[in-house]
């Protein structure tokens, strides 16, 4: 994967998560933002941590970077099923939305 920062227009989403754009096209730039409660509590690093579909294949920790708007991403997505995220810290400390993760549809088109 290879990270990019970019300016785009972002959909806020509960516990400081903005991802755009939305809906997430497959093989398409999806950048996650992350502002939540480990960056809110000084975290030194933020991972995101993803994988899609129900059984959360392909996983994998990504090193966020921070940036004014908070920890951020932006990769291609190259599966069409739901993705799924959480955040953890450097410490191991996780953001999983009170237990339901973040998801959401990949769209074929």
């Amino acid at each position: 994967m290879v990270q990019r920062i970019k300016t785009v227009s972002l959909i806020e989403d509960a516990g400081g998560v903005r991802v755009a754009p939305v809906p997430i096209n497959v093989q398409s730039d999806v950048t996650v933002v992350y502002d939540g409660l480990l960056a809110q509590s000084g975290a030194n690093q933020v991972f995101l941590h993803c994988g899609f579909g129900n059984d959360w294949h392909n996983q994998e920790d990504i090193s966020l970077f921070k940036t004014s708007r908070g920890w951020e991403y932006t990769f291609k997505v190259k599966d069409t099923h739901t993705l799924n995220f959480c955040f953890k810290d450097s410490a191991n400390n996780w953001d999983n939305n009170n237990g339901r993760n973040w998801s959401y549809n990949i769209s074929a088109h």
